[in-house]
């Protein structure tokens, strides 16, 4: 019998507390939903509870969801992992390699030696990085008047590559444009066939790009914590009729939405019945991808909006397609080569196909990676551990 006593206090303790403004948390095994928990606000100094379907940004776990659209289309002989991506989407042939910049603080760009694949946008190989932990990139978005990603217009997307294709890895806008690869082979645009073909069938009912009113009810505030850690709501929304919709971090939904697609990558691609991959494309996407490439620390440009980024510290870890890979077993917790990622706002999932448990947990806070959600995620899953 699962005891989880303890893990409700825990969150209890910390939203009382004010250490993170609410969490909604969820873990599950191939035979079924092991735990579900909600707790504090939607809005801190609000009486809106948070609950299971408390609409949450999920910002970068956007990218799994993009990723098995594109790996449908890699199943349907539409696109290939190695063909040249400028063959699908003619503007990624005027990507350059950023090499510094002159006196005049202009850039200086370069060809880069080699064509960026799918693969390369999929394991974050392809060269692109985000501002929030490059200052060159925010440099070059100062002095040529680029706007940033969360903008969702197409010019956010002229960034230029840190590094020729395949040379190094870099967390960067690169699932942006694998979802421009797919509206371009679909001929759909990226919510339409996201919801046709994933959303849909995995009755992920509460998980979209454009709020619904219903959605809109139901959505927490996102909160910035402070320079003496006290947390406040803060404006902040993705663009609702964007230029392009962000493959990359453009989508709201639930924590049992996320579930379902979670327990789809667990069950090898099918979830209640619905076949979404095949199991092979599973087994694919959670391969390492990136050779003796390291996943090094992200370090923070812009402290407001992100720490230091560094899970398992002294770890060898690895990308599959779209998936951080942990190469050793976790003490407690999860087995090696579990896949997992995040949201800026401190959202979180892992799936663990060797002991077949996943679990996803959302709080609605900047900046990313921060102590206090940190703390919380690594109990939720020391508990699910002992439970499983």
């Amino acid at each position: 019998m699962a005891d989880f006593k303890s893990l409700d206090s825990t969150f209890s303790q910390a939203v009382a507390a004010k250490k993170i403004p609410g969490v909604v948390a969820m873990a599950a095994t191939d035979k079924g939903v092991l735990y579900e928990g909600a707790f504090g606000q939607r809005e801190i100094g609000k009486p809106a509870p948070m609950t299971l379907d408390t609409v949450v940004w999920i910002a970068s776990m956007t990218k799994a969801i993009t990723a098995a659209a594109a790996m449908q289309l890699v199943e349907r002989g539409k696109l290939s992992l190695e063909r040249p991506a400028a063959e699908v989407v003619s503007e990624l042939g005027a990507a350059r390699v950023l090499e510094g910049f002159d006196a005049q603080g202009k850039p200086r760009l370069r060809a880069p030696k080699r064509p960026m694949t799918l693969r390369h946008l999929l394991t974050h190989t392809a060269g692109f990085s985000y501002e929030i932990w490059s200052p060159d990139i925010a440099r070059f978005q100062e002095v040529t008047g680029t706007p940033g990603i969360t903008t969702c217009t197409n010019a956010a997307l002229g960034t230029p590559l840190l590094f020729d294709p395949g040379d190094k890895w870099d967390y960067g806008i690169n699932i942006d444009w694998v979802g421009k690869m797919v509206e371009a082979v679909s001929g759909q645009r990226l919510d339409r066939y996201l919801q046709d073909h994933i959303l849909g069938p995995l009755g992920m009912k509460d998980t979209s790009f454009k709020l619904s009113p219903s959605q809109r009810e139901r959505l927490s505030a996102v909160h910035g914590r402070g320079p003496d850690g006290a947390l406040a709501p803060i404006e902040f929304g993705i663009p609702q009729e964007p230029e392009f919709h962000m493959g990359g971090g453009g989508l709201y939904g639930t924590v049992p939405d996320y579930m379902a697609f979670c327990r789809m990558i667990l069950n090898g691609g099918t979830h209640h019945g619905t076949q979404v991959l095949q199991a092979s494309t599973v087994d694919l996407m959670a391969q390492n991808h990136i050779g003796a490439v390291e996943i090094g620390a992200l370090k923070t440009a812009m402290p407001p909006l992100s720490q230091d980024v560094e899970p398992f510290p002294g770890m060898s870890k690895k990308w599959g397609l779209s998936f951080l890979i942990n190469t050793q077993a976790v003490p407690g917790g999860r087995s090696a080569n579990s896949l997992a990622w995040a949201g800026l706002a401190n959202t979180y999932f892992w799936i663990d196909r060797t002991k077949r448990v996943c679990g996803v947990f959302a709080s609605q806070l900047l900046p990313f990676y921060d102590d206090a959600a940190i703390d919380l995620l690594g109990k939720f899953e020391t508990s699910v551990y002992q439970n499983v």
